[in-house]
């Protein structure tokens, strides 16, 4: 196994569940779960559990030091949606949190390091479909200006001082474990929750917005996935593209309307819409598989089921 782990940012949509399968695989003790604010969910504390700015490098390399940490897990990140309407605030918690992960591995203080990058790094002059590995980048939110800024610091810190950063651009994430996170893609999680709980959801996209989304299940694995492959076999330093399922509002609750037949949705279009329209409706992941043997294994139909079961029996 690896050397101790440090995950920054654990109590995040992502991080909260990383934690949990990298706990299951290498043990609670090797598996150092951190965050700004102590966890609401208490199964974060069945292992070390840090208070950690991930702004601040000192109390970063104090953790590294304390625990003799040797892979970091960066998940610390302001999304798109919220990040909108606090943009200095998500530059400098994007960009500075990763600039001290990357010079700590510079150092060598750290041996490997995972950062992940967005759909968002992508723009409307991008092509839509099949949006290929390597393309046109002109992001329009804050969120996908300091993705695609990440990914080139990654590629340099990489060519430059030998860093072995890993990425991956997530697409939408959907999981019934962790409540929304301020994404434009989190209607997907929304839906379920008000079909639910009221039978019926305003969506703040329209009803033909095709984006590229995935289940969290899929996005764990590929995270860890990546991190396990031979370090010859990563041939993209800057981040690689990642897919499983595009759908639409319209589609997904078509879908939900087969396990719940009375759900109604409506649709309300915000400033997100625009967000949303400047994004791929399909990606190219032909590098993941190629390169690490990525591929995913939800449908639509398959997440739809696993959601609302997941969200009944919780």
């Amino acid at each position: 196994m690896p050397s101790t782990i440090l995950i920054i940012g654990a109590c995040g949509q992502i991080g909260s569940e990383l934690t949990a399968s990298l706990r299951a695989k290498h043990g609670n003790n090797h598996i150092i779960a951190s965050d700004i604010r102590e966890p609401n969910d208490q199964t974060l504390l069945k292992g070390p559990f840090e208070v950690l700015d991930a702004t601040n490098i000192d109390a970063i390399e104090d953790v590294v030091v304390h625990y003799e940490v040797g892979e970091i897990y960066l998940m610390a990140a302001m999304l798109s949606a919220t990040g909108e309407k606090f943009p200095m605030k998500a530059w400098n918690l994007n960009m500075n949190s990763l600039f001290n992960v990357l010079n700590l591995a510079k150092e060598g203080k750290i041996q490997k390091v995972f950062w992940p990058s967005s759909i968002a790094v992508f723009g409307p002059s991008t092509p839509q479909h099949s949006t290929p590995q390597t393309t046109v980048m002109e992001p329009t939110t804050v969120y996908g200006i300091s993705k695609q800024t990440g990914e080139r610091w990654c590629e340099y810190y990489h060519q430059k001082y030998g860093v072995d950063v890993r990425s991956i651009r997530y697409p939408g994430l959907i999981s019934y474990k962790t409540l929304p996170g301020g994404g434009t893609t989190d209607y997907a999680i929304d839906i379920f929750h008000e079909a639910l709980k009221n039978g019926h959801y305003e969506c703040f996209l329209s009803e033909e917005t095709e984006l590229p989304m995935m289940y969290m299940d899929d996005a764990i694995n590929a995270t860890i996935q990546i991190m396990e492959t031979a370090e010859a076999n990563i041939n993209v330093r800057s981040s690689y593209n990642l897919a499983a399922i595009s759908f639409t509002p319209e589609e997904i609750a078509r879908e939900i309307k087969e396990h719940l037949p009375e759900f109604s949705v409506s649709y309300a279009p915000d400033f997100r819409q625009a967000i949303a329209d400047s994004w791929p409706s399909s990606i190219d992941d032909t590098a993941a598989q190629e390169d690490w043997g990525w591929s995913s294994t939800y449908d639509l139909k398959k997440m739809v089921q696993v959601m609302i079961e997941g969200l009944r029996s919780d």
